[in-house]
C-alpha cells in the first residue's frame, strides 16, 4: 500500500524551553524561526526531547498550538501525542488534528509494557480516531517496549499509519522492516549516529536531536544523500559524529538543552527527574562545542 510521505530530510525534535518552571513562548518562537532559517524539513513538537512526559495537559496542548501557529505552514509540524494511556493519546491526538498538526508522533506506551496484541489495539484505536497521518515511535531503551516486525506488518495495513521513527538502534531489525514493509511504511532514523545507514536502507530522513544545535548541517546530511552524493553525505555524518554522541553523554534532552543554553537560546531549566549535567560531562560538552566553534 503506497502512502503519502510526511516529510523527507531532517526534522528537529525541538526542545521545550522553561523559565521559572513556565513554558517560555518567546524562546520557543525564536528557536522555531532559527530552525526554519536553517532549512529544517519539519518540526516535531512535544516529543521525548521536548520533555513531553512532564508537561501538564494544558501545556502540552498550548505547546502544540503555539508551534503550529508560529510555523504557519512553512514546514510540516508533527505533534507528539503518544501516551501510556490510550484514551489520553486519543484526546490529545484529536486536539492536535483540530489545531492543524500535519501528522502525529505516537510513542509506544511506556511502563505498561503492552503485549504485541495490545500495541496493535492501542495504535489502531488512535489511528481510527483521527484524520491525520501517524508516525510510530519505537524507542525501547526508554519505554521498555519494542515494536516487533509482526506488529509493524499488522499496523502498516492501516491507511493512516504511514511511517516509523526507529530509535531501537538495531540496524538488522530496521533492514528487515524496510524489506518487509518498505512500500507501506516510511522509515525515519531516531538516532543521529545512524542517519546515513538508515537512508541507505531506503529511509526518508531523521527525527533529530542534533538538529537543535546544527539544523543546516543535519538537513544537509539528508540533502546530499538525496542528491546522489552518498560519499559527501557520509563524510558530513562522520564529521558531526563526535558532537552527536556528546549530546547523548547523559540522558536526552539534558545535554542538548544545556548546549542550547550555552549558545544563548534558552535557559538550562529542566523538570525533575531531569536535572543539570554532571560537571565532568558538562566540561566535555563545552570542550566539544568549542571544537565545532558553536560557542
Amino acid at each position: 500500500m503506497q502512502k503519502s510521505t510526511v516529510f523527507t530530510g531532517a526534522a528537529v525534535a525541538i526542545i521545550t524551553p522553561f523559565t521559572n518552571n513556565q513554558f517560555d513562548y518567546p524562546q520557543l518562537g525564536a528557536m522555531i524561526e532559527r530552525q526554519i532559517a536553517g532549512s529544517t524539513d519539519a518540526i516535531v513538537i512535544c516529543g521525548t526531547t521536548g520533555e513531553s512526559s512532564t508537561l501538564t495537559d494544558e501545556e502540552h496542548r498550548e505547546c502544540i498550538r503555539f508551534c503550529i501557529e508560529k510555523v504557519a505552514g512553512r514546514v510540516p509540524v508533527i505533534a507528539g501525542t503518544g501516551s501510556n494511556d490510550t484514551d489520553y493519546a486519543i484526546s490529545l491526538s484529536r486536539y492536535a488534528c483540530e489545531v492543524g498538526a500535519d501528522a502525529l508522533l505516537l510513542v509506544t506506551p511506556y511502563y505498561n509494557k503492552a503485549t504485541p496484541k495490545g500495541l496493535v489495539k492501542s495504535f489502531t484505536a488512535v489511528a481510527d480516531a483521527v484524520n491525520k497521518p501517524i508516525i510510530l515511535y519505537n524507542v525501547p531503551s526508554r519505554t521498555g517496549c519494542n515494536i516487533t516486525l509482526p506488529v509493524y506488518k499488522e499496523l502498516a495495513k492501516h491507511e493512516r499509519i504511514v511511517a516509523a521513527k526507529e530509535a531501537s538502534g538495531n540496524i538488522s531489525a530496521i533492514a528487515q522492516l524496510a524489506a518487509e514493509c518498505g512500500d507501506s511504511l516510511d522509515i525515519y532514523s531516531g538516532n543521529d549516529d545512524q542517519i546515513v545507514p538508515i537512508l541507505s536502507l531506503g529511509g526518508k530522513g531523521v527525527i533529530s536531536v542534533l538538529s537543535n544545535v546544527v539544523p543546516k548541517e543535519t538537513h544537509d546530511i539528508c540533502r546530499l544523500w538525496f542528491e546522489g552524493k552518498a560519499k559527501e553525505s557520509a563524510e558530513l555524518q562522520l564529521k558531526l559524529l563526535k558532537l552527536a554522541n556528546t549530546l547523548f553523554c547523559e540522558v536526552n534532552p539534558i545535554p542538548v538543552k544545556t548546549a542550547m543554553s550555552l549558545m544563548g537560546f534558552c535557559s538550562e531549566e529542566m523538570r525533575l527527574p531531569l536535572c543539570e549535567m554532571d560537571e565532568a560531562n558538562r566540561a566535555k560538552l563545552v570542550e566539544v562545542m568549542r571544537e565545532y566553534r558553536l560557542i
